[in-house]
């Protein structure tokens, strides 16, 4: 792999990687909060029906549930029919007159549209719409980037989501706040996508799992941020503009953001790839190496590489081999394991009977320990043993508070954050792995029909949720099983520990067929590792 020797020559883990993490990884902090930012701009306060103008209060007014508290649907007709038998005058009736609300708790959208009752099903809607467009955009976005470059589609996708972010603030009506939500969607799959590849790309073998970690602290932290805002911003037009308005700023920074020196090389732009690297060289203090490099240098180091990048890629190349069939398979079950886990946890705080700002602060802090056990994991045990077994464990959590009973919050609530701390270091290792295992001719392509399967597990969790009504048991059951399978998915794929990044569909074939058998047969793979294209490259020359 040539590439990776010449980033080592102008420095693969210095101050340029450092620096370029933290330009990306800035605007990360603000994405968790847009994640999430429905667990509290669509809380649900405690609320009754409304009586009716002409009515006094009185106990008459609103029927009791078994729990001694007013019902939440229904209040008792008024007047009372007294002509009816004693036993019928407690008839009820829906809310005809709307809500009383306790505001002094919380302002969201549930409280301005009147979310509840009959409508209550529209939040969940409102948060699948808005994953959505997560879906939709990494389908679209990754090809365009593959096409136009990472940092156009970053710059956009910043600027995107600072105009539609600040829309749904404005918005008059739930129609247009899911709008604005489903392109505030959109645009986070662009920057998802864009800086997991310019964060990796540039470092060295070595460090991969390490800048990877380190970004997705940066996600950890916004965690943390978000209860704060919320609690100190309680009306939900002001927090959604706060978490927006930051990414203006991020969308002028972005111009700092260089390109992806491999997909400048491989796009025949070698001046301006030239260009970058011997800036990197400056920064990482190996300016004379870098002066030493010319346009003639990368394209001999890189001639094999730029010769099959001519060919237009597209996403059935995903599907036209057959190790490449296999990774794109099962890749695709693990993301939507882990997007469907996930947020099936992440967006169930409410229902866990404990407080709504210290639970996402516990949500967002058992991240810390499981990202870090993560990389020592990814580094030690591998790629392949950290993510099936995060999927695993997590699953066998989520499917341990089924049994458990409603009135045992505190351990329904230790599982619920142990799940979501597998779930975690799933993502963590996901992100490097899905980097490593496809070729850079299609490496966004792959990210993007990846991240399209975690969208859809995202946006189908909220739908699932409402089979609660049925029996309360059923998303447990379905949330935990369909990890469980992700976890079993992810045994089929190849090991990337301290491998190349693979730069052509090739690589990713003889690459896949050597990692399967290193121990059972080393002489026969030390052999083929000395010689490892020469049978193909004989086969295909007509002379």
């Amino acid at each position: 792999m040539a590439f990776s020797e010449l980033m080592d020559r102008v420095g693969s883990k210095g101050t340029f990687q450092y620096l370029n993490m933290v330009l990306l990884g800035l605007p990360v902090l603000g994405l968790a909060n847009h994640y999430l930012l429905q667990i509290f701009t669509a809380a649900t306060p405690p609320h009754h029906c409304r009586l009716p103008p002409n009515a006094s209060a009185g106990p008459w007014g609103l029927p009791k549930g078994l729990d001694g508290k007013p019902e939440t649907c229904l209040r008792f007709i008024y007047p009372p029919n007294t002509s009816l038998p004693n036993n019928t005058q407690g008839a009820t009736e829906p809310c005809l007159d709307g809500w009383v609300y306790d505001l002094h708790t919380v302002d969201s959208i549930v409280t301005e549209w009147d979310l509840v009752c009959d409508s209550r099903r529209m939040k969940e809607v409102a948060q699948s719409v808005f994953m959505a467009g997560t879906l939709i955009g990494g389908i679209v976005l990754g090809d365009l980037s593959d096409r136009f470059g990472r940092k156009p589609i970053l710059t956009c996708s910043y600027l995107l989501l600072a105009a539609s972010g600040s829309g749904a603030a404005f918005s008059p009506n739930l129609s247009i706040y899911t709008i604005f939500r489903f392109l505030s969607g959109w645009s986070i799959s662009g920057i998802v996508l864009s800086t997991t590849i310019l964060n990796v790309e540039c470092v060295s073998i070595q460090m991969r799992a390490i800048m990877s970690t380190l970004m997705g602290y940066f996600y950890t932290c916004g965690q943390f941020i978000l209860p704060g805002l919320a609690y100190a911003i309680p009306q939900w037009r002001w927090l959604q503009l706060t978490v927006s308005i930051p990414f203006f700023v991020f969308f002028l920074l972005s111009w700092w953001i260089p390109e992806s020196v491999r997909w400048v090389v491989l796009s025949g732009k070698f001046s301006k790839a030239l260009k970058i690297l011997r800036w990197m060289a400056a920064l990482n203090g190996k300016k004379e190496e870098g002066e030493k490099l010319s346009v003639e240098d990368l394209k001999f180091s890189m001639q094999k590489e730029i010769s099959l990048a001519k060919a237009k890629y597209s996403m059935a190349d995903l599907f036209r081999t057959p190790n490449l069939r296999r990774v794109t398979f099962c890749l695709s079950l693990v993301w939507f394991s882990t997007g469907f886990g996930y947020y099936s946890l992440a967006m169930s705080v409410e229902d866990f009977g404990v407080n709504l700002y210290v639970l996402q602060l516990i949500f967002g802090g058992v991240d810390i320990p499981a990202k870090f056990i993560a990389v020592l994991s990814m580094n030690h045990l591998g790629r392949h043993i950290t993510q099936a077994g995060a999927l695993l464990l997590a699953g066998g959590a989520i499917l341990a508070i089924t049994f458990v009973p409603s009135d045992l919050p505190t351990l329904r609530t230790v599982l619920a954050v142990f799940g979501k701390g597998c779930l975690s270091s799933s993502f963590s290792c996901l992100f490097l792995y899905t980097t490593e295992l496809y070729p850079t001719v299609i490496r966004q392509t792959g990210m993007g029909v990846s991240n399209m399967w975690t969208r859809v597990g995202s946006m189908s969790a909220p739908l699932v949720k409402i089979t609660g009504e049925l029996q309360p048991f059923i998303p447990s059951v379905i949330f935990g099983t369909v990890t469980l399978l992700g976890g079993s998915a992810a045994y089929f794929l190849p090991e990337t520990l301290n491998r190349p990044l693979p730069e052509t569909i090739e690589d990713v074939e003889n690459w896949s067929w050597q990692a399967k058998k290193p121990k059972q047969e080393p002489e026969a793979e030390k052999a083929s590792q000395k010689i490892p294209l020469q049978p193909c490259g004989r086969g295909r020359d007509p002379s």
